[in-house]
């Protein structure tokens, strides 16, 4: 299992599935809120919405509780969000980057800095680890839309740069500036896609063993609980085997 999924596997895995799609929730609730912010509250106007609500529609989240995180972006009342990124080394010396929409830079930084600090990493200074990474876009699709070949051509036409397709999901890795026309055109093609944003690719990976890799998934959790966290990058391979005797 790789670790440019944005650690999907390992927070999928056994247990703790209503916790995580309530904090699924929240964090995409976060994410339509900025998107309408920065733009049109129209998802058909503004492409970094569109991209938010059809990754919330995804995962089943109410229509209402969609509609108001659009509706908040306009309130006198609402919170101002920024992004901020996080880059650091996990255990075994993997890279990680931890992306954040937060209203208290201090918190977040705490509470990044207290869980990487418990759980085998250190957190590093910006730049650290990110020259490591290529900035691209990403989107994904279940495997249940259609076998390798089929998405594969349907990436290949739509300007796609790579596609790598595993048991449970596509992934689609685009140019950083394509990420909105490329998904367009798959959507045209596939439907809606399960997620799609920018991402990070690591250039190479590091191979976890066991006692490694169930520290990184303490690391993990750890870092998903907070609703500042957004999304988690690492250059991580852990074998299947390992992953096995940790689900």
């Amino acid at each position: 299992m790789a670790g440019h999924s944005k650690f999907k596997n390992i927070m999928h895995r056994k247990g703790a599935q209503d916790k995580k799609r309530a904090a699924s929730f929240s964090k995409l609730s976060r994410e339509i809120t900025v998107a309408a912010k920065m733009g049109t509250p129209d998802p058909d106007m503004n492409p970094r919405l569109r991209l938010a609500v059809n990754a919330a529609k995804a995962v089943s989240m109410p229509k209402d509780n969609i509609q108001r995180a659009i509706d908040k972006a306009s309130r006198s009342d609402a919170e101002n969000y920024e992004e901020v990124r996080y880059e650091g080394y996990g255990p075994g010396g993997i890279a990680i980057i931890v992306e954040a929409l937060t209203d208290n830079r201090n918190r977040t930084a705490t509470n990044v800095r207290t869980a990487f600090s418990k759980n085998g990493g250190n957190l590093g200074a910006s730049g650290a680890v990110s020259h490591g990474f290529d900035r691209m876009g990403l989107i994904t699709y279940p495997a249940s839309v259609g076998d390798a070949d089929t998405i594969f051509e349907a990436a290949l036409e739509a300007g796609a740069e790579d596609v790598t397709s595993g048991e449970d999901e596509h992934e689609i890795w685009t140019a950083m500036d394509a990420l909105h026309e490329v998904a367009k055109a798959l959507e045209d093609k596939l439907g809606p896609a399960e997620g799609a944003k920018l991402a990070w690719k690591p250039q190479t990976t590091v191979e976890l063993d066991e006692a490694n890799a169930a520290t990184l998934l303490k690391l993990v959790d750890t870092l998903d609980d907070d609703d500042d966290v957004q999304t988690v990058w690492g250059n991580y391979e852990v074998p299947d085997d390992v992953m096995a005797k940790l689900g």
